[in-house]
């Protein structure tokens, strides 16, 4: 017997149903359909349920294992959180979409054929985008609209990959693909765009600090987390993904120190923190499998507390640019604890939830002899704190107060980022809580003194140097290019050549087709009377008279020959332009034919 459905059902029901309640019941319905949704993951078992036969193929919207779980726990909590920070939100849409958003990342999590999760790759693409379009601003509109072109591009790729696998394996089933084809690159650079990897990545910069300060919530939580579940489930232990994820690690935190923007900041540091995950999948140990799921199910909560914390300073000040921000701490303290809580779990902390999971992922590259890789992801850490941990809180609520009046956002906002500070921290200090959750048998202790007093001393070295340096630090109001400048630009170049040289080009082809059907028209009228009309300008144009006539009654003649052309001709049908366009294809393919026989 089945006591529980498939997830996605609730929460596109639920999505369904929210503009039938207005205030308070709306609330209370919005915050009921998670806690629902969690009840019916707690009541699901492993294996496979929920299939249904379409065409030849199985359709399955239920592939429970443990690796699937961990996700479905982690998205369903933070359904919850996400709702709870948005109740002051008026506008049915968030929820809508939010729900849409939610419930199809659920279904790309439970599905076990490729059908099912491409439908939802797509739903969680085109929902998502609500997010962003909500804040009813130019740029974010124009954001909007980059970030669907881009990920209706990655989807392209991902449905190519699935048609060529299907034709040549006859099986929609989903699992572990590996790379042997041309079909499991296709399906990759699918799932790369999804997780942000450089440099495909660009999109998530430049769409999510234009999101509404709800909608980047819910987006740094999903997206890119349900690409490392398809990678984890596809591609484990693919070499390649081990050194593009060192690589994401550093590069989103070269990107972040060198920001302005508050919301910037943290989007770099979801391309960075995801680094670590999908380098993990690449080293594909039991160990490194188990920390990049950990560490997905910490990032999302605590990157959750971040862009809450960071929505809270737009909330209440109007401003997210570090120039703008300064001395808040005395008037948003609440939300600077909770921000405190959320970097020092990205930053790797001992006792916060990051501490627990990131370093699962190093010690499985050192525990390999991956030991560049090691190093990499080391750099990344430090990055992280400097960053994240220090910079933008220092600036943000400890820097020159710029007398911004402000104060501590509503309570639903503070309980939405008190839930997930209490995560974070009972991750941190209790970590068999998430351990047990993991795909395989954890055999890892975080909290061995070298392995502490190691962290600490990277944490605090990196934070004296900033210190010593704060006299030389400042941030500056500065635009930061990255690769999205060349689609932005390419963009308008590539419109140009289609509006000028090309529509040019092409109207020359059908201006001389008008020109030839044209003259031929006039021919056929009187075919001899034309020739001798052809003749005779000829003859005026090279010897310059005709006959015994002067130049000038020549050219009086043929004016008037021309005039009464053509001059009594043979009645016939007229012959319509398709037929003469046809006859002149006909014409040159027959040429070609007896030229190339």
């Amino acid at each position: 017997m089945i006591n529980w459905i498939p997830p996605v059902t609730i929460f596109i029901l639920g999505a369904m149903l929210v503009p039938l309640f207005k205030g308070k019941a709306r609330q209370l319905y919005v915050l009921t359909i998670p806690v629902i949704g969690l009840a019916n993951i707690l009541a699901m078992e492993s294996g496979t349920e929920w299939t249904y036969g379409y065409l030849r193929y199985d359709l399955i919207f239920g592939q429970v294992d443990k690796l699937s779980m961990v996700f479905g726990y982690v998205f369903v909590i933070m359904a919850f959180i996400g709702v709870l920070y948005s109740l002051h939100v008026k506008e049915h849409g968030h929820f809508i979409a939010g729900f849409l958003y939610v419930g199809s990342a659920l279904g790309v999590v439970f599905s076990g054929d490729l059908f099912s999760l491409f439908i939802f790759w797509e739903i969680m693409a085109f929902s998502s985008v609500f997010l962003i379009w909500f804040q009813k601003e130019k740029a974010s509109i124009d954001a909007g609209f980059r970030y669907l072109l881009v990920h209706t591009a990655g989807g392209l790729c991902l449905l190519a990959g699935i048609v060529l696998r299907v034709v040549e394996t006859g099986s929609l089933e989903f699992g572990h693909i590996g790379l042997d084809g041309l079909d499991t690159y296709l399906i990759l650079i699918g799932f790369l765009l999804n997780a942000a990897v450089p440099p495909l990545h660009a999109w998530l910069a430049d769409a999510y600090p234009e999101a509404t300060i709800v909608g980047a919530v819910f987006l740094s939580a999903f997206t890119t987390k349900t690409a490392v579940y398809v990678l984890l489930r596809a591609y484990s232990g693919t070499e390649i993904l081990m050194w593009l994820g060192a690589f994401m690690a550093i590069f989103g935190v070269c990107y972040a120190v060198l920001e302005n923007d508050i919301r910037r900041i943290l989007g770099y540091h979801i391309i960075s923190q995801v680094g670590y995950m999908v380098c993990g999948v690449g080293i594909g140990t039991y160990m490194a499998i188990n920390g990049s799921a950990a560490h997905a199910f910490a990032h999302i909560l605590y990157k959750g507390l971040l862009f809450m914390s960071t929505g809270a300073i737009i909330y209440s000040t109007g401003f997210r640019k570090l120039t703008d921000l300064g001395g808040l701490y005395k008037k948003m303290p609440i939300t600077l604890i909770m921000y405190m809580v959320a970097g020092f779990a990205i930053s790797g902390m001992p006792l916060f939830s990051g501490f627990v999971s990131k370093t699962m992922v190093i010690a499985a590259a050192e525990h390999d002899h991956h030991y560049i890789i090691f190093l990499m992801l080391m750099l990344a850490s430090i990055g992280t704190f400097l960053s994240v941990g220090i910079k933008l809180p220092y600036f943000a609520f400890f820097g020159k107060d710029r007398g911004i009046e402000a104060k501590d956002p509503p309570v639903n906002m503070l309980a939405g980022m008190g839930i997930a500070a209490f995560l974070c921290i009972l991750i941190g200090v209790y970590p068999k809580v998430l351990y047990d959750l993991l795909p395989y048998e954890v055999h890892f202790q975080p909290f061995t003194i070298p392995h502490v007093v190691g962290e600490l001393q990277l944490l605090m070295f990196t934070a004296l140097g900033f210190f010593l340096l704060l006299k030389k630090l400042h941030v500056e109001p500065t635009i930061t290019l990255d690769i999205d400048w060349t689609y932005r630009k390419g963009s308008k170049v590539f419109m140009w050549f289609i509006n000028e040289p090309l529509a040019r080009g092409s109207q020359w082809t059908v201006d001389i087709c008008l020109v030839i059907i044209s003259f031929l028209k006039w021919f056929s009228k009187n075919p001899v009377l034309a020739v001798m009309l052809f003749k005779d300008s000829l003859t005026l144009r090279f010897i310059g008279h005709l006959g015994g006539r002067t130049r000038r009654d020549s050219i009086s003649y043929l004016e008037d020959e021309k005039k009464h052309y053509p001059r009594d001709p043979v009645k016939r049908n007229p012959v319509g332009d398709s037929l003469l366009l046809a006859l002149m294809f006909m014409a040159v393919y027959v040429m070609y034919y007896l030229f190339t026989a």
